[in-house]
């Protein structure tokens, strides 16, 4: 189906458009297959809103004169009656802003309100708008990504020659969620892998994706082993876990499931690694919630957050009873436990839960950032995501198919990836000279993977980023984000850099809901931004007197000038 065939109203005038923190515009409305566009007047200046339909949650229509126009008439007759006709849509957003448009004219107001509903919601990935984006200043013909296991590879193999870079899955046979390359023991040939592979969820076998370049410990990930009620065992898994701590006494194992949830899962066929035959790893369990809860969790907040009639006492019952922040204080000290293993018990580990493709990530995701100073880069922060995140398989595609604000909800939607950008920003906060980049980049990122013009937030694999063709013909969200005219929007002008670890607690007084999200279409979280506005300027005026003081200081030594002007 054309995406035109959703659109029975495409243009509407003199709609009345109601948005947060600012007074309401008249204008008229225009539906395109991928944009809700208003142009109008607020009584102040001109008004424009580019809202992207697949950031559209939900929409709510409330319409007068329903009995009339479907067929009851008054004395005026039908048509009188249509024409005074009006509705209502509430148009509720993923990133959390509510819109209202008042339309005149039933008819238009519900087919305004079916259209958005219908291209918002759309199956086929390649009629999403990031394939039709093409902006002037950038080509298809630029580079894709910022990371890869070969990169990361040549990396690890300057310090150590345990490990080798596999292409056993360059086909996606032996897994389907992981990319082609993989980083592996050296001494564990590709048969092995196989055969290991048929024994862990998914096929996700045990994969290295960080390396301690001073202690040689590593981070390693999967999914659970399919140990199942017969507790059946597989050599070749075993095998390939005992190459990784070739040398050392113990490793750990950080199930991210309840013990009794781990149990459960031998009836399904599931389950974990035993100690009987995997002696030398020591099994730590530190429950995530996941799916549904997490889902409902977020609804909770998002509800509390948007009703403003309730006083403190009710607000702060309500803001417990989402258990938001008992997630977030979760998956920090889980992720903190895994970093202690790997610095201060000098232990390598495996982290998984179930499928591990959601809280598995998330901890390696955070305990990579507490343990290595270049994923506090930018461009770092970046890989890291893009090596973690998209190369390792988590399902945007499902995850993010809606946000809070939806009804109809499916199964797999849940917001861990949202969940690990609101861990970031609590380490972020606990130590703020730590990060080269500020809030206003995990904003961008939050938006960005539930509608985005861009291909890197689409799919829920590189397979299927493969199979439609996403690295060709779209472009690439993390290369924007760091082109010289964006990265200063999105960099800490407080940064100091550091290589030492970070600690974050998770005490709940050191924790806080994040403003930024959650209240970012209220007042008060205007005054912040503005707030952390005038703090660049003022580190910039600070670095503008050192550089013209520098530049006193060198004075007629020419042969210093180039090099000084440079570091100004």
């Amino acid at each position: 189906m054309e995406l035109s065939e959703h659109i029975k109203t495409a243009t509407v005038e003199k709609v009345l458009l109601t948005r947060p923190l600012e007074p309401p515009a008249t204008g008229t409305l225009c539906v395109t297959g991928h944009h809700l566009l208003f142009s109008g007047s607020d009584g102040r200046g001109p008004v424009q809103l580019q809202l992207l339909l697949r950031n559209v949650d939900g929409v709510e229509k409330s319409v007068e004169n329903l009995l009339e126009h479907s067929g009851l008439r008054s004395r005026s007759g039908p048509t009188h009656r249509a024409c005074e006709s009006s509705g209502s849509l509430i148009v509720k957003c993923k990133d959390l802003r509510v819109l209202q448009l008042d339309i005149p004219g039933m008819e238009e107001c519900l087919n305004i309100g079916n259209s958005i509903e219908a291209l918002s919601s759309l199956d086929e990935l390649t009629a999403l708008y990031p394939f039709y984006y093409r902006p002037s200043f950038l080509s298809l013909q630029d580079p894709w990504g910022l990371s890869s296991p070969e990169r990361d590879f040549r990396d690890i193999e300057a310090l150590t020659d345990s490990w080798r870079l596999t292409h056993v899955n360059k086909d996606f046979a032996a897994c389907p969620s992981y990319p082609p390359a993989l980083i592996v023991p050296r001494c564990v040939d590709d048969e092995t892998l196989v055969k290991a592979a048929r024994f862990r969820q998914g096929g996700r076998f045990p994969v290295l994706c960080y390396y301690h370049r001073s202690k040689g410990t590593v981070i390693m990930r999967s999914s659970q082993p399919l140990q199942g009620a017969n507790r059946k065992r597989c050599r070749e898994d075993e095998l390939l876990l005992q190459a990784v701590i070739d040398g050392s006494p113990m490793g750990y194992i950080i199930d991210t499931r309840s013990a009794p949830l781990a149990q459960q899962a031998r009836v399904t066929g599931g389950g974990f690694e035993s100690k009987a035959n995997y002696s030398p790893w020591r099994r730590l369990h530190r429950h995530l919630d996941r799916g549904k809860v997490l889902q409902d969790s977020l609804t909770k907040l998002v509800e509390a957050c948007s009703d403003q009639s309730h006083g403190v006492d009710r607000w702060l019952g309500r803001l417990e009873a989402s258990r938001w922040l008992s997630h977030v204080q979760n998956a920090l000290a889980a992720a903190g436990l895994l970093a202690e293993c790997v610095e201060r018990e000098g232990r390598s580990a495996l982290v998984h839960g179930s499928e591990g493709t959601d809280a598995t990530l998330l901890l390696t995701t955070v305990a990579q950032l507490i343990l290595d100073p270049r994923c506090r880069s930018l461009p770092g922060f970046l890989r890291l995501l893009e090596r973690e995140w998209l190369q390792a398989g988590h399902p945007f595609r499902q995850r993010c198919a809606r946000s809070a604000h939806s009804h109809a909800r499916p199964r797999q939607e849940a917001p861990v990836f949202l969940l690990l950008l609101d861990c970031v920003w609590q380490v972020q906060r606990q130590f703020p000279l730590a990060m080269a980049f500020g809030e206003t980049l995990l904003l961008r990122l939050a938006q960005e993977a539930y509608a985005s013009d861009f291909g890197t937030f689409l799919c829920n694999s590189e397979r299927e980023r493969c199979a439609l063709g996403v690295k060709e013909k779209t472009h690439c969200l993390f290369r924007f984000l760091l082109r010289p005219s964006e990265r200063d929007k999105y960099a800490n002008p407080l940064y100091q850099p550091t290589d030492l670890a970070i600690w974050p607690s998770v005490h709940p007084q050191c924790l806080q809901l994040w403003h930024g999200l959650f209240f970012q279409w209220t007042r008060n979280n205007r005054y912040l931004e503005e707030a952390e506005e005038e703090i660049r300027c003022l580190v910039a005026q600070s670095r503008k007197r050192s550089c013209r003081q520098s530049m006193s200081q060198v004075g007629g030594d020419t042969s210093r000038t180039p090099s000084t002007v440079a570091d100004c």
